[in-house]
């Protein structure tokens, strides 16, 4: 299993302010690896400053700091007006839901064998569920999400409104057709997508184990639950084992206590216990005793006692609920619906204040905010939401992206607006396949051209050996001994090779896995030592890739790893011979020691070897002196390589027997096992003889490098989150051109206190233009004691990698740039451990790759390669941004031109309260007669695809929000105003003479000047936008001749009438095509100055 990450709880907000004046306890401080003197000792105490001046300052300066940062909170009145409202209902409603579900208390359980009627405690059903909703809750919690919209709510009121005679002042059909219409939608949506979960949730629950081991121990596959590709190797209870049948198991009366369900997937902690046997039998059980939900029983049988279910497990307990993710665009659009509302409520004031308020002021107020209600438009969600699906529908056919797929409709216009992209290393930069690429020991290097002459001296070695055991009987003890006392020579290039590709043979975790023959079922199994070895059916298993390059590295140079158990593995010479080694002592590879070792015995000759791989920085001080192994390691990093130091130490039987006998003492202790370990394992790491240094390389996906150079010049700041270790990300950062060859990397040392943090940030502040590495335990103290310092200085990275990341620790980071920065956070990643990250940001995506489909299911959009990413945003995001915001203003105006033509019609007729136009008129004009010339705006664009990749740069516009802001608005609203204006006064000033056609003159030129408007926004034509505005035009004019009851002022008051020989005169036409040009004429002027003295930037490049 990977190595151990201690997770903890993330604290409230509130303990994190309080933690600014706290200080670590005593004891804590002084066993910092930072000894600070006494003069600086509190700095414990005190808050991080961020300023180089503010750091020289005395004492009292840093207790400012934080209330510094305090701002002035609103009280009373102000503050519920401000928000105070929206945060006491969800307070509520929070106080509601935890009455109703409140959550059981995790505990440890004991768990008898084939006794479930032992078990007191009743335990969560062992089933995943991911959807949002029940058959209860889903047409509440539809409705909800729909009416916590203002837009939504307020034609709720206004629809309602309709029910009472008095305010009546049309058909109920034009205000609740349309607004059924987006219900209706809305709901079929969310079913489908309900329905989808509810199926990817039942085949996930359909699938179980029923498995069971022979040979104690099997593989298993992680990679939906901590991301990585790699077999780890589990082993089973040792008392179980002995058992002569399966069947045994349940008459024996055992019990497994474990601890209560954890975050942490890199730990366990738990006892067998067997008490029909005498003396009782205690084992202790640990990570390497787990199968996790979520895993898979690659090779070998397994069967298995549950110990956790449903919620309970690791996985489940790692992944955040889903929530409803809703565009950036959405909400500006929300505010300024908000700003119509203002202006709606203030006109309808100034209609009864001019009214004089006579007579039910009251009733005639509420008229006016009726007769003015399209002001904000309920098409304008109708139109909003068909774009979201045609740009959803645009991407999916794209066929330079194939294979994409969007799941989640509402949010196409966030692949525009994004700052933060935070990505997952293996498998979505990289391939997660190894090769090996140098070897260096010390005088010379080899590399891939010269691979050859390491096999030749490899067969000549063994060839020389086999002829000389074949040629002397020698008992291997006085040869030993010899060899021992012999003085010390230089070795020849020969025998180096020899020596350094035994060593990385022998010292890894690797097991040969062989497929079976005989089987049928396609399962694995061990190969027996009599077995034979063929290549053919062969495959290498490991917790490491890194150790599967090099095994597989040693057999294409002649010496080939064909078995492992246990307690021993075998090697094929070159020329066939079977060479065998029995494994003494395992020492894996863990996160704080940065080194594996083994101890072998050869069975030949019976000599004892304690060989060691591991990081430079670990290594440097247990090899001998030498003078190339630090410099060849950086010129190794430089290339991108991930670099090993492989030694070895002769040990004399004495020596081991020595070692041994310290070693399972201080197993055995109670107190500081770990440390006492440790220690007598260090012991043995001292004068250890250097071999060799090798580079293995890390593959990375098509196309990574220009890909995340693009983005990089697009603005986008690039976090890599990795559960990988230090050196590995930092390696793949650099080879990745994550960060750039000038830039230097600030690795953030470990930190356990707050001392330590406080003094590792002041040394990063000082950093200019640097990329930050850190680990994710260093990561959890800095945020406990210093979230904000932190996040603002990494937001001031260019670049920043966290490594030893847990899928909970993702998710936090998300929400932390999101709290902070309040820019938008992308998420991308492969596997189930970047699903929690995926569903926390604004946007997620996932990749389909080696680690399944679970991370792009849960995802918004679903691709096949990271470099697709490039065109997801560069092109698709910048055109579905920058049509959603002309879609939405021009639907804006549309309403805004007729209730300001609304307006100056009551005014004249002395301030009456009687609609202008009615019944279908009014759903005609927002549907048949402008709804596809507006509508075709999504298939507008302002650059083509080719120039928004060749220049990224044109993508940081997008972020600032240009395209839709409160300045866009008021530029539409004078629009509308003037336009509005024009149009109604111009109708009644030429047609006094013909008063009763004011309503079909003013209706025609104001269809005309839609139309018009439509193509003056526009800014590369499509056919279908020709197309759109003649049959627009078509449908109105086929349409008069059937509506003359709707062409008449007030209709029943007037008992006007359509005069289709009036209409059809020369007369009529000119003066509708005058008022025409003058709303249309002076903006078209306008638009074609502005480009000329001050265009876009993004005319230059087309032009």
């Amino acid at each position: 299993m990977a190595d151990h990450i201690p997770l903890h709880p993330v604290p409230r907000s509130t303990q994190r302010r309080t933690a600014y004046y706290t200080s670590v306890p005593a004891a804590q401080r002084h066993n910092s690896r930072y000894q600070v003197e006494d003069e600086s000792s509190h700095l414990d105490e005190m808050p991080l400053m961020m300023s180089e001046e503010g750091f020289e300052n005395d004492e009292s300066d840093y207790h400012t700091l934080p209330r510094a940062r305090v701002s002035h909170r609103k009280r009373g009145l102000e503050w519920f007006i401000c928000g105070g409202w929206k945060f006491l209902c969800a307070s509520c409603c929070d106080w509601l839901i935890n009455i109703c579900r409140r959550k059981k208390e995790l505990k440890a359980r004991t768990v008898w064998l084939g006794c479930p009627e032992k078990c007191e405690e009743k335990y969560p059903r062992n089933a995943i569920k991911n959807q949002k909703y029940n058959f209860f809750t889903f047409i509440p919690g539809v409705l909800y999400e729909q009416f916590k919209f203002f837009l939504n709510l307020y034609f709720l009121v206004v629809s309602c409104s309709q029910f009472v005679p008095a305010l009546k002042i049309g058909y109920l059909y034009t205000y609740w057709a349309p607004l059924g219409f987006v219900l209706a939608v809305t709901m079929v949506r969310e079913a489908v997508d309900e329905f989808r979960r509810y199926q990817r949730d039942k085949e996930m629950n359909s699938q179980l184990y029923s498995k069971l081991t022979i040979r104690g121990s099997c593989f298993i596959r992680t990679d939906q639950l901590d991301g990585e590709t790699d077999w780890k190797l589990k082993v089973a209870v040792s008392c179980t084992q002995r058992l002569p049948a399966l069947g045994d198991l349940f008459s024996i009366s055992a019990y497994v206590y474990a601890q209560k369900p954890q975050l942490d997937i890199h730990s366990f902690e738990g006892t067998f216990t067997r008490e029909d046997s005498d003396p009782t039998i205690h084992e202790s059980l640990s990570i390497e005793n787990t199968l996790w939900a979520s895993t898979v029983v690659a090779s070998g049988t397994v069967i298995g006692v549950v110990i956790y279910t449903g919620k309970e497990t690791r996985s489940v307990m790692n992944t955040s609920n889903p929530k409803n993710k809703v565009g950036l665009l959405d909400l500006e659009l929300n505010q300024l619906t908000k700003a119509l509302f203002l202006a709606l409520v203030a006109l309808s004031i100034v209609m009864v204040t001019l009214q004089g308020f006579v007579g039910p002021w009251y009733r005639n107020l509420f008229r006016f905010l009726l007769l003015f209600s399209y002001i904000i438009p309920i098409s304008l969600r109708v139109n909003l939401d068909m774009g979201k699906a045609a740009y959803g529908w645009m991407i999916m056919k794209d066929d330079n992206i194939p294979g994409t797929v969007v799941r989640t409709s509402t949010i196409p216009e966030e692949l525009g607006r994004l700052v933060y992209l935070l990505t997952d290393k293996t498998g979505t930069l990289t391939q997660n396949e190894m090769i090996f690429k140098r070897l260096h020991l010390g005088t010379v290097s080899y590399g891939t051209d010269t691979m050859d002459e390491i096999q030749n001296h490899i067969v000549n070695s063994y060839s020389q050996m086999h002829s000389q055991s074949s040629g002397n009987s020698t008992s291997s003890t006085p040869s030993r001994k010899v060899q021992s006392s012999a003085p010390k020579v230089r070795k020849t290039v020969s025998s180096r090779i020899h020596e350094a590709v035994k060593a990385i043979a022998l010292c890894h975790n690797v097991t040969p896995v062989y497929e079976s023959h005989a089987g049928v079922t396609g399962e694995t199994e061990y190969a027996e030592v009599d077995q034979n070895f063929s290549d053919e059916n062969r495959t290498y298993q490991a917790s490491s890739p890194d150790e599967v390059a090099l095994v597989q590295w040693t057999e294409s140079v002649g010496l080939t790893l064909v078995n492992r158990d246990l307690t021993s593995m075998q090697l094929k010479s070159p020329g066939g011979q079977i060479l065998t080694y029995y494994i003494l002592q395992v020492f894996p590879f863990t996160s704080e020691s940065k080194r594996m070792g083994i101890i072998v015995r050869d069975e030949s000759t019976g000599e004892i070897t304690f060989y060691m791989k591991g990081a430079d920085v670990a290594m440097s001080t247990i090899v001998q002196y030498n003078d190339w192994l630090e410099e060849e390691c950086g010129n190794m990093a430089r290339e991108g390589l991930r670099t090993l130091v492989v030694a070895k130490k002769s040990l004399t039987e004495e020596q081991y027997q020595d070692f041994e006998n310290r070693y399972n003492q201080a197993k055995l202790s109670i107190h500081d096992r770990a440390l006492k370990v440790a220690a007598v394992v260090e012991s043995l790491e001292r004068e250890m003889e250097l071999l060799c240094l090798t580079g293995v390389e890390d593959q990375l996906q098509a196309d990574v490098r220009p890909t995340l150079e693009m983005l990089r010049n697009a603005g986008i700041k690039i976090w890599m989150l990795t559960g990988d270790k230090l050196e590995t990300a930092t390696c793949i950062a650099k080879s990745s051109h994550l960060v750039s060859r000038t830039q230097d990397i600030h690795i953030f040392r470990p930190v356990i206190s707050r001392g330590e943090a406080h003094l590792e940030l002041n040394a990063f502040r000082r950093k200019h233009d640097c990329a930050l590495v850190i680990s994710g335990d260093s990561l959890e103290v800095c945020l406990k004691y210093y979230e904000h310092e932190f996040v603002e200085l990494a937001c001031q990275c260019p670049a920043v990698v966290c490594c030893r990341c847990s899928p909970t620790q993702k998710a936090h980071i998300v929400k932390l740039l999101q709290h902070h920065t309040g820019k938008r956070t992308c998420a991308i990643g492969d596997g189930g451990n970047d699903v929690s990250m995926i569903q926390a940001a604004d946007c997620g995506i996932g990749i389909e790759g080696k680690e399944g489909k679970q991370a792009s299911l849960a995802a918004d959009f679903s691709i096949t390669q990271f470099k697709h990413i490039g065109r997801l945003l560069m092109v698709h995001g910048r055109n579905s941004y920058k049509r959603s915001a002309a879609l939405g203003q021009f639907v804006m105006h549309r309403g805004l031109i007729i209730s300001t033509m609304q307006a100056v019609f009551s005014s004249v007729f002395y301030f009456a309260s009687i609609p202008l136009y009615q019944g279908f008129l009014m759903v005609g004009y927002a549907t048949i007669y402008t709804m596809f010339p507006v509508f075709s705006l999504v298939l507008d664009q302002d650059v083509k695809p080719e120039m928004a990749l060749l220049y990224p740069e044109l993508y940081k516009d997008l972020t600032k929000g240009r395209s839709l802001s409160f300045k866009t608005f008021l530029i539409w609203v004078l629009i509308s105003i003037y336009q509005g204006g024009i149009l109604m006064y111009g109708a009644l000033l030429l047609f006094e003479s013909e008063f009763v056609h004011v309503v079909a003159i003013s209706f025609t030129a104001l269809i005309f000047t839609e139309l018009l408007m439509v193509a003056l926004t526009i800014r590369t034509w499509h056919w279908l936008m020709v197309v759109a505005e003649f049959f627009s035009l078509g449908c109105y004019v086929a349409s008069l001749a059937f509506l003359n009851e709707y062409f008449g002022i007030g209709r029943v008051s007037f008992g006007a009438f359509l005069d289709v020989a009036f209409i059809t005169t020369v007369t009529f036409l000119w003066k509708v095509s005058a008022i025409t040009v003058v709303s249309c004429l002076p903006l078209y002027i306008l638009k074609y100055l502005k480009r000329k003295f001050s265009p876009p930037s993004y005319s230059k490049l087309t032009s």
